[in-house]
């Protein structure tokens, strides 16, 4: 059974590595991800959920909760992604439930997510769990 938890420890955080490293390949190891996740906590209010099936991280996201002149209060998904041999098993949605429902009891208006253009499979589950295209996201590097 699916089990959505936020990452507490730092163990939990080092757990999650393997499957944030498929989303997040720049990722050296469960140190990398330990420091920049102690880091955004600390800064930005970022968390870290994920889904553990029979003592397994199957799936995980970083989300941080913030207020934006537009919209109000909104929980935005920075990371959303399950083991590459663990997918189509009702793990994601799961979760995307769970980022819901946190949005809510948070008081959110909305629940908001990028994601790669090139990540078509991605596009078709959030499609399928009524999540639409509201905008382009435009940047540049420095």
């Amino acid at each position: 059974m699916a089990i959505v938890k936020l990452a507490q420890s730092d163990d939990d955080i080092r757990r999650c590595f393997p499957v944030m490293k498929a989303l997040r390949p720049h990722l050296q190891d469960n140190e990398d991800l330990l420091e920049r996740a102690r880091r955004q906590m600390s800064e930005s209010g970022w968390r870290l959920a994920y889904v553990e099936d029979d003592g397994q991280v199957v799936a995980c996201a970083g989300f941080r909760v913030h207020e934006w002149l537009v919209s109000g209060k909104i929980l935005y998904v920075d990371d959303l992604v399950s083991a590459q041999d663990q997918r189509s098993r009702g793990y994601g949605k799961a979760l995307l439930d769970w980022l819901k429902s946190q949005a809510k009891s948070e008081g959110c208006t909305q629940l908001r997510l990028d994601s790669g253009t090139h990540r078509t499979q991605a596009h078709r589950f959030y499609f399928r769990e009524g999540l639409v295209i509201s905008s382009f996201h435009f940047e540049t590097t420095l």
